[in-house]
């Protein structure tokens, strides 16, 4: 990423159909309970209460997978640890190579426990702009076949869909050479409205954070992105400000954008940003952050829809600071997060 943010690849872990439908039959288990045996029902967690929480908690998800593993090794203080995370409803990136497979499958998964799946769009052509996340679709019609599968595998059931972070700021900040900017407003207008068109879809197009600059310098470009059709925005996805920080940003935006709501994401802000080391890498796995307010639509303002965990704690933002690859687990660094929690 571009010196404000590395939101990392798409996480992994997707799971089958039919281990979601194991893995929820086997949800009798949370922190406190049984262990029974290591590496089995013990890594599955059950669902936060639905009225402060609506959001679905993968019980195969990556950090449940981990703490199964910890328990199997012996290792019960840091499997503990890990269920600050596992317990949670993270957000789940969606791979372009099997799109609409993935979304039906994790929208179902939802439906099934009540709840309400949490997705991300991050494939834009020209992501990243070469950094730790380069990539994205090829073209302006492999994005749009893209958003496709994933309308097509949501369908009717319950989503929550961030759309493409850092895809407007990059825009703004000169990262995104201008030979693009045309084309991606479009593909993120055609998106939103694409999206937008299914039953019980929510639309938040990412809108940067406290710290990369002015609310002035993006309004405008929301606009053209499609945030008029938009349920609202998302601000410090990936990133550490807090929640206070980032909702008066929020609310700034806000008041240029009509009033839109937005979300927050919580994941890893609970000891605020990284003020060390080269600024430009600020944002890159920073040492001592920790875990912040837990997913919840109960919030600090009527301008905020949910605190979110965007940012899937325990993934690097890429190879730098010791860090696998962007949107690989790294187990030392989700142990950080939750024993410098107080949640």
């Amino acid at each position: 990423m571009y010196g404000s943010r590395g939101v990392g690849a798409f996480a992994g872990g997707r799971a089958s159909a039919a281990v979601l439908g194991a893995a929820l039959l086997l949800a009798g288990c949370s922190s406190g309970g049984d262990d029974k045996k290591e590496g089995s029902a013990a890594a599955v967690v059950t669902q936060q209460p639905k009225e402060a929480d609506p959001f679905w908690v993968n019980p195969d998800g990556v950090a449940a997978r981990e703490v199964g593993e910890l328990l199997g090794d012996g290792r019960k203080a840091e499997a503990q640890q890990l269920r600050k995370i596992a317990e949670q409803p993270a957000a789940e990136w969606i791979n372009p190579e099997d799109a609409e497979e993935q979304a039906r499958e994790l929208t179902e998964g939802a439906d099934k426990a009540g709840r309400r799946a949490v997705l991300v769009l991050y494939n834009i052509p020209h992501r990243d702009c070469g950094q730790y996340s380069q990539g994205g679709a090829t073209d302006g019609d492999a994005y749009r076949d893209f958003v496709d599968a994933v309308a097509e595998g949501v369908g009717d059931r319950p989503a929550t869909v961030v759309l493409e972070p850092d895809a407007v700021l990059h825009l703004v900040d000169g990262c995104t050479p201008q030979e693009y900017h045309e084309e991606r407003y479009d593909l993120l207008k055609g998106a939103v409205t694409k999206l937008k068109g299914l039953k019980n879809t929510t639309v938040y197009l990412d809108a940067g954070n406290a710290g990369w600059g002015d609310p002035d310098q993006i309004h405008e470009p929301l606009k053209w992105a499609g945030i008029e059709q938009a349920d609202g925005f998302a601000v410090n996805v990936s990133n550490f400000y807090t929640t206070e920080d980032s909702i008066a940003y929020g609310k700034k935006l806000s008041a240029k954008v009509g009033g839109k709501h937005f979300v927050v994401d919580t994941s890893r802000n609970g000891n605020g940003p990284y003020t060390e080391g080269d600024p430009d890498e600020r944002w890159c796995n920073p040492p001592g952050r920790a875990l912040g307010e837990t997913p919840t639509t109960r919030t600090a303002d009527p301008l905020v829809d949910a605190y979110l965990w965007i940012k899937r704690p325990g993934e690097s933002d890429g190879e730098c600071k010791g860090g696998p690859k962007a949107g690989e687990w790294w187990e030392d660094y989700a142990l950080d997060l939750a024993r410098s929690s107080t949640t």
